[in-house]
């Protein structure tokens, strides 16, 4: 999820992490009753908060019975003007479907980021891409933090046509060129 939203315009960072439980500082293998999560922070001017609550509630289904605590599927907010747009666009994706809505809505509490080695699958996942950024970032975490990660991340994960993806990195005006041509060769459907 955290590539889906990265992708966004007006996103300016996403982390993986860990909220909702009572254990303090929880890592992926000594979790407590924390569920994994996506941390998203955005700019309400440029994405209304609304436009992410229905992305989430339209990129999964709600009625699948969760596994496990750790990968159940959950919002949560922190106001409850927030709580009252969560639960409107709930009924409008749920409307007309039949069962038991197993996706929670709760409130937020401490967010613990994953593991530096979770953080942004698609973009660790290339090496010359990451290769090519040290020369920008060459703090690894600055550059796991920065909103350019987050709009590379969900761009290797598909999310975004290769038009869309030129006319973003277009935007993206602190990434060298060499940069830019590392991301264009890695995208999916780049002969379109």
């Amino acid at each position: 999820m955290d590539a889906r939203f990265g992708s966004i315009e007006g996103v300016t960072r996403t982390r993986v992490g860990y909220t909702g439980g009572t254990k303090k500082d929880p890592t992926y293998r000594k979790l407590g009753d924390h569920t994994e999560a996506v941390q998203i922070e955005f700019d309400p001017k440029q994405v209304p908060y609304r436009k992410l609550v229905d992305l989430f509630w339209s990129s999964h289904d709600p009625h699948d019975r969760p596994g496990s605590r750790q990968y159940m599927t959950a919002v949560f907010y922190h106001t409850e003007e927030q709580k009252r747009v969560i639960l409107e666009a709930q009924a409008r994706s749920s409307s007309g479907a039949a069962g038991k809505i197993f996706t929670q809505v709760l409130p937020a509490s401490i967010f613990y980021p994953a593991e530096e080695y979770h953080q942004k699958y698609y973009l660790q996942g290339n090496r010359a891409l990451m290769k090519a950024l040290e020369e920008r970032y060459p703090d690894r975490t600055e550059l796991l933090e920065s909103t350019v990660a987050a709009r590379l991340n969900g761009y290797l994960a598909g999310h975004m046509t290769f038009g869309e993806v030129r006319g973003a990195l277009a935007r993206l005006v602190d990434l060298p060129r060499t940069v830019r041509e590392k991301i264009l060769e890695s995208m999916p459907g780049r002969d379109r």
